[in-house]
């Protein structure tokens, strides 16, 4: 049986690690430092609990880095370092939506004898089957595409380290990008009193926007915190490659707005599943502005 180490087990990490477990693999996390929530989680999907990282990193044949992607790069280095110590080290997974550079820079921190895999998940945690895709890339990404991820799609995209990083970095930036353009649209259509019409509207025009229309946007208000570095790494991508980051950089700003709104304080888990587009609206903007009545 084959040991994967997660770290961390939060939100996705723990569906990953439920995935897995589902197929038969044994996965190991440490809660040391980690919140109620997390800890929650983990025991939800059956994680074994083990007492600090390097322990996680002594038994692991395999370590999977699913962190928020603002400490991406921080806890990869931790992990590496302490991986060094280590005989046989694991292959290491980077698993966060971050910018193909930054994954690079990981990989050239790896210590001599220590593989990197690039991968981004795309989907929400994968609890059950058939939602959930990771890419991989690197020398090695074909060893993580055979691990026992029940129900869980995997693609091979290339050789190279980054590649998984930049489908993530240019899928994220419709799906998450759309949603904040979405948001700032009725916003400012409710403000000035329109809103129905504006959104009778996109649902001829754009139906697959609209769908389930309140659901979508407070989701995304719960995960707004982390949003805002995943669209910093977007506009890095995209100016790696000689694109105006601009674009990313003030969604980046609307995910910080959205995330000091009352509608940002429920984690994901616990986000109403009743709440009218008039609720939504109203938590997402404390300014309660009534523009034109």
């Amino acid at each position: 049986m084959q040991t994967i180490g997660i770290v961390s087990p939060g939100a996705m990490g723990s569906g990953v690690a439920s995935a897995l477990i589902r197929g038969g693999a044994r996965v190991v996390a440490t809660l040391a430092g980690r919140s109620a929530r997390t800890e929650a989680l983990a025991g939800r999907a059956e994680v074994e609990v083990l007492q600090d990282l390097a322990t996680v990193v002594r038994e692991a044949d395999v370590i999977l880095s699913i962190v928020p992607p603002g400490v991406a790069e921080s806890v990869g280095t931790e992990i590496l370092h302490v991986a060094r110590e280590e005989p046989r080290p694991p292959l290491f997974v980077e698993l966060n939506a971050i910018s193909p550079a930054t994954a690079l820079a990981l990989e050239d921190e790896a210590p001599h004898g220590l593989d990197v895999v690039d991968g981004s998940i795309s989907g929400p945690p994968p609890w059950r089957a058939g939602t959930t895709r990771i890419y991989l890339s690197g020398r090695r990404a074909q060893r993580v595409a055979e691990l026992p991820f029940d129900g869980v799609d995997r693609i091979v995209v290339g050789d190279a380290v980054g590649a998984a990083s930049a489908v993530k970095m240019s899928t994220a930036s419709v799906y998450k990008g759309s949603t904040a353009l979405l948001a700032q649209a009725l916003l400012a259509a409710n403000a000035h009193g329109v809103v129905e019409h504006v959104v009778a509207d996109l649902r001829l025009g754009a139906p697959d926007l609209v769908g389930s229309v309140e659901r979508r946007l407070a989701m995304a208000a719960s995960k707004s915190s982390r949003y805002v570095d995943e669209m910093r790494e977007i506009a890095a991508t995209q100016a790696s490659v000689g694109l105006v980051p601009e674009l990313f950089e003030t969604i980046a700003d609307v995910y910080a707005a959205v995330a000091r709104t009352p509608l940002a304080e429920a984690s994901p888990e616990v986000v109403p599943t009743d709440l009218a587009l008039e609720q939504v609206l109203d938590q997402l903007n404390p300014r309660r502005t009534n523009v034109g009545r």
